[in-house]
């Protein structure tokens, strides 16, 4: 159609210059050249680049190892009418070189992977190529880096594999259009971008920043100890307390390293606050095992990091918007629920053990049930209870447990296993929010216990906050529905949202990071499949 139009141009300046020329009129003739450039002119700066779904396909034909971006990239210009993206009538927008620029930067993301034809794109911006590549080419390999930056940095590795780490929360939506749009518009987006990526992840890269730093730097000098004491203790001196100040002066728990081997209320101070921020058990005590946990290797930490911004690419930014929400993390053992972007409760938990792992989910708590039954599941009354039952004859009686329908279930009361108020959230695999009678199990910093359920210390108190705006709940009716004696239900008006989550790095808001205990040991198995992904 193009070279229809560029021909009919030529004919008509042929015939329009004859009859200037038969008249003789120099203002004619410069009129005549005015209305043939205006008509060479492109009407728009985006559609100098001819692309249709042929050009495309023979793109891919001649460059296979980038198939696997064609549907996007096909739906990428289909969405905008076959017109170019990257051209206008200077040549290579510049937004380009920015994206190029970010590509090459993919490191500081915390991934490790090149663009196929790397050596083609470089060409594109001046750097060393075999060949030049023709305007069409240049604009569909500027279409697959994109479409392979989004990917990587804005999406991850796909649900398939996101669900072989037992994470099941819902993935987010990544519409490539509307994100170029949002990109032509605003480049700086490509740096940071928090409505597309949770706002975690920018604090675990500029942690991410901070441990590679260190190791650049060989801070990381390993912790020794004296055959004696066992424990440091306030007044103490050691080679190894200097060896300690100096590791938490270089990870930020100390303001300053005085070089003291000398056990003082500042470096007391140091301890605590990488205790606190490490879910470890809070005393003053400079032991075997703090220095065990103060000795990982910073590539293991740097490595955590690393999965924990891989995991969330994978959540909805708008997870964490909800006017109020309860957010569990298993490998910190921790409750939060937050109102109105506050903090209003936070409680110790311990999960289910190895066996009988906690699943990674979203849901809404609909229903809290004051003093509850517990109906054992079928599994642990065949594997403990029947067992338990043939040994003593009176052990239901003794747990205050009963046969209902061919089942087994456990009384209301102060010893029930669910504690006195359970939060139930419908999931698939039949797990609940509860109260416990075993409070003593809180004092351990290891508190993976249960068989799969959620148990928490502050029950009562987030029962409370959840019914606080709810008149037909004052605190009277909560005492006494939790006396033990009868189940009582309680529908909530309001939908409750609930996310069960797996992060063994979580950076605060002042740029502290915490790295817990992988629990369930699947940190290195995401690293695998990072390693796999980004090596095809």
């Amino acid at each position: 159609m193009r070279n229809f139009v560029v021909s009919f141009v030529i004919i008509f300046l042929g015939f329009t210059l004859a009859i200037v020329y038969h008249n003789n009129n120099k203002n004619n003739m410069v009129k005549a050249f005015a209305i043939t450039l205006s008509l060479l002119k492109p009407t728009d700066d985006k559609s100098v680049i001819l692309i249709n779904s042929t050009i495309i396909s023979d793109f891919f034909k001649k460059y296979p190892d980038l198939k696997k971006y064609k549907s996007d990239v096909s739906a990428l210009y289909k969405n905008r009418n076959y017109k170019s993206i990257w051209y206008d009538r200077k040549g290579v927008i510049e937004f380009a070189s920015l994206l190029y620029s970010k590509a090459n930067l993919l490191n500081e993301e915390g991934i490790e992977s090149n663009l196929a034809y790397k050596d083609k794109i470089d060409g594109i911006f001046g750097k060393k190529s075999t060949d030049k590549l023709s305007p069409t080419d240049t604009e569909l390999q500027l279409s697959s880096l994109y479409i392979f930056y989004s990917k990587k940095v804005f999406q991850g590795i796909d649900t398939k594999k996101i669900r072989e780490t037992g994470w099941f929360l819902p993935r987010k939506n990544l519409s490539y259009k509307n994100l170029l749009d949002s990109l032509l518009i605003n480049p700086q987006l490509l740096s940071k971008n928090e409505k597309q990526l949770f706002g975690q992840y920018y604090k675990l890269r500029e942690a991410l920043k901070k441990y590679r730093l260190i190791e650049k730097n060989g801070d990381w000098n390993p912790i020794t100890t004296d055959l004696l004491p066992k424990e440091y203790k306030l007044g103490d001196s050691s080679k190894t307390i200097g060896q300690i100040r100096q590791r938490l002066a270089v990870i930020g728990d100390l303001k300053q390293n005085s070089k003291s081997n000398l056990y003082d209320k500042e470096l007391m101070a140091g301890v605590l606050n990488y205790k606190k921020r490490n879910s470890m058990k809070m005393d003053y005590s400079i032991n075997s095992m703090l220095i065990q946990r103060m000795n990982t290797p910073i590539e293991k930490h740097i490595k955590a990091i690393i999965v924990n911004m891989e995991r969330c690419r994978w959540i909805a930014p708008e997870m964490t918007k909800a006017d109020e929400y309860i957010i569990i993390n298993v490998p910190s053992f921790k409750l939060i629920f937050k109102r109105n972007s506050k903090k209003e409760l936070d409680s110790d938990v311990f999960v289910g053990e190895t066996m009988n792992e906690t699943v990674i989910i979203s849901s809404n708590v609909t229903q809290i049930v004051f003093s509850p039954y517990w109906n054992v599941p079928n599994s642990i009354i065949e594997n403990e209870l029947i067992p338990a039952i043939s040994r003593e004859k009176n052990y239901l009686e003794a747990h205050n447990m009963e046969w209902k329908n061919g089942k087994i279930r456990q009384k209301p009361g102060k010893k029930n296993a669910l504690g006195l108020v359970k939060f139930i959230f419908p999931n698939a695999d039949g797990i609940y929010l509860h109260d416990t009678p075993s409070k003593s199990l809180f004092q351990s910093e290891y508190r993976a216990y249960s068989h799969g359920c959620i148990n928490m210390s502050k029950a009562k108190e987030l029962a409370l906050l959840l019914l606080k705006d709810n008149p037909d709940w004052p605190i009277e009716r909560i005492d006494n529905a939790m006396k033990g004696e009868k189940e009582t239900v309680c529908i909530l008006k309001k939908k409750i949202p609930i996310h069960i989550v797996y992060f063994t790095a979580w950076a605060n808001d002042s740029g502290e990071i915490s790295f817990y205990n992988d629990v369930y040991e699947r940190d290195s198995r995401l690293a695998e499949l990072l390693i796999s992904d980004d090596s095809k």
